[in-house]
């Protein structure tokens, strides 16, 4: 099979996906085999691919949004970031399966979907509709299911103010659940293409900024510099939830201007599959408008460096010929 994966990390220029030629994999028991038919690209792959997130093993293959078909029944599934967990711990137990510490991770601890096949715990993939183009299912293993929990992790209430930081495929699928709510969403965000994507969705506006104070924030980018800013702008008893696994330094912050009057800052690691079965089921039932940018695996790597230099608008998505 065709597969991409993740040679020495190190600058986009220098090319760190390198495709190759594998067999096929066997799957073990209580193991499926997949043909893949779609897999999001996400700002994870590009972390492990730059070496901004440490490698778990040599030469993985990237992808944790893959959209197919399970080999030998057909059924249409969707593979995701979480891909195991012990079952046993203080967490597991408590169904906080997320902070498992021998949890593992598709695309990190094992390979992932930029290729034709990939094999996953069948206890860890959900089952998907047969009648949805795979490339509008992508975005919804990661980006739709991170955002939903950053969304309960930032304790937006009802009717709140909620800004969002980066407006990219997680952020784009969020505000539109945000909205549904009842929520005024503010978009802050450099690029002029998601400006106008974050208007067009609902957003009340997208600019440097939020307008008015804020009652939750989430922060998508993955840069520390707009933890102080995003915290300053929260009005008393707001909450920032930090939805990604890489992030770079925070600045010193004050506490009178960006903790005092019972400001909340949080971390969201991961998911469970509960959060994931409920996201799914909310977004198959009301089908929120997923906009993508289409590329055939072999340009994964001009995908990734699209996504570094914020020219995809939306969700980037690699799909099979």
């Amino acid at each position: 099979m065709r597969a991409w994966v993740v040679d020495t990390p190190g600058p986009m220029a220098t090319g760190p996906l390198v495709p190759v030629e594998r067999d096929v994999p066997e799957p073990g028991p209580g193991e499926v085999l997949v043909r893949v038919e779609a897999c999001g690209v996400c700002r994870t792959d590009l972390h492990l691919a730059e070496g901004d997130l440490a490698p778990r093993r040599p030469r993985t293959t990237p992808g944790h949004q893959v959209v197919g078909r399970v080999e030998g029944s057909g059924e249409r599934v969707g593979v995701a970031w979480l891909r195991s967990t012990c079952g046993r711990c203080r967490y597991c137990l408590r169904g906080m399966e997320n902070l498992c510490p021998d949890s593992t991770y598709t695309g990190w601890d094992a390979d992932g979907g930029y290729a034709e096949y990939v094999m996953a715990p069948a206890d860890y993939v959900y089952p998907l509709p047969g009648d949805v183009p795979a490339e509008r299912l992508a975005p919804l293993l990661c980006a739709g299911i991170i955002g939903y929990r950053a969304l309960a992790r930032c304790d937006l209430p009802p009717g709140g103010r909620l800004g969002i930081y980066g407006f990219g495929s997680s952020a784009h699928l969020t505000a539109q659940a945000a909205i549904a709510r009842g929520a005024t969403v503010h978009a802050v965000t450099r690029s002029a293409a998601s400006r106008e994507l974050a208007l067009e969705l609902g957003a009340a506006s997208a600019g440097d900024r939020p307008p008015e104070p804020l009652d939750a924030a989430i922060l998508f980018a993955p840069v520390g510099d707009l933890v102080p800013p995003a915290l300053e702008a929260l009005d008393r008893g707001g909450t920032l939830a930090i939805a990604g696994i890489h992030l770079t330094d925070v600045p010193p912050l004050n506490y009178e201007r960006h903790l005092f009057q019972e400001r909340t800052l949080r971390s969201v690691t991961a998911n469970t599959r509960a959060d994931g079965r409920a996201y799914l089921e909310l977004a198959l039932a009301h089908p929120p408008r997923v906009e993508t940018k289409i590329y055939p695996l072999d340009a994964a790597g001009r995908a990734l460096a699209d996504l570094a230099a914020d020219r995809v608008r939306g969700a980037a998505v690699l799909v099979m010929g």
